[in-house]
């Protein structure tokens, strides 16, 4: 498997960010930080793309970066989930489903 190019524009005292970079490290994907904070150009070169926030995850040089913490739109852009699942299903984590409930309405 292709190890993903993994860009992440962050910025000084973020919680947002400091989840993406948890994240990525528990994930074992090998990532490149730019804080906006420290080196202007880093800011600059984020809202070239027209972004204005951290955190910005670009993904292998795709032009439209994750943006702020989406765990489960992380997972399925790196693949480390099924790919037959899309990043918007309730079958993620966090889903619980409820086997001996009827909840009909």
């Amino acid at each position: 498997m292709k190890k993903p190019n993994v860009i992440v524009y962050i910025s000084t005292n973020c919680k947002a960010c400091e989840e993406v970079i948890e994240f990525l490290q528990e994930w074992t994907i090998m990532y490149q930080t730019k804080n906006v904070n420290e080196n202007p150009s880093n800011m600059k070169e984020l809202q070239s793309f027209g972004v204005f926030g951290t955190p910005a995850i670009f993904i292998d040089g795709k032009e439209e970066p994750i943006l702020g913490f989406q765990k489960n739109k992380l997972k399925y852009s790196l693949g480390i989930i099924n790919k037959e699942i899309t990043h918007y299903s309730s079958l993620f984590d966090g889903y619980i489903e409820e086997k001996n409930n009827d909840h009909r309405f």
